[in-house]
């Protein structure tokens, strides 16, 4: 069975997860702090189970060396996510920074990129590089406030729009029709 044709039979459930994910989208925008501090929540709890497999895997596989570094690194984890749950607000607006920086340096490796770059189309490059700067001095601006509600909204937008892109393509399969594949 080819890949088009099990997207053209599954097309239902895509349009039901894209609709899905469109209504969490606008439910964690419109509660963007508390989608915030789930979204933490869920980060410290993942780091603590992948610490605690991390340190699991450490000790089974012991014979093959560095088992001190990937010991370290179990408790790092488990460490971080302990913090980040005893302390999800704390947790979001040092997330958030981090949000920041990246948006930053992505975004000046973006502009120079398109500057430095002489490809079709740069323009969009240097386009996302600039919104990415002013992203991050949005955030930056009102930091540490930004932290309560940053993350959230990001989730949110990310779920809306990946959520219209399943919904276009469930409604693009629908009246697609296979051409023969010709070499």
């Amino acid at each position: 069975m080819d890949n088009a044709r099990e997207l053209r039979e599954g097309r239902g459930w895509l349009l039901a997860f894209g609709c899905i994910s469109i209504a969490a989208g606008m439910v964690a925008i419109t509660y963007s702090a508390i989608a915030t501090l789930v979204s933490v929540m869920f980060l410290g709890a993942l780091m603590i189970f992948a610490g605690v497999l991390e340190g699991a895997y450490a000790i089974r596989h012991r014979e093959r060396g560095h088992l001190i570094l990937y010991l370290l690194e179990a408790l790092l984890a488990v460490v971080i996510g302990v913090l980040l749950l005893r302390s999800p607000v704390s947790g979001a607006i040092a997330l958030t920074l981090l949000v920041a920086v990246y948006f930053v340096i992505s975004g000046v490796f973006r502009v120079v990129g398109s500057l430095a770059l002489r490809i079709p189309h740069r323009g969009w490059l240097l386009v996302s590089g600039i919104v990415n700067i002013v992203l991050a001095i949005m955030v930056w601006s009102g930091w540490p406030v930004t932290g309560l509600w940053v993350l959230g909204m990001f989730i949110g937008v990310n779920w809306i729009f990946r959520g219209w892109a399943q919904v276009m393509l469930a409604l693009a399969l629908r009246s697609h029709r296979p051409e023969p594949l010709t070499i």
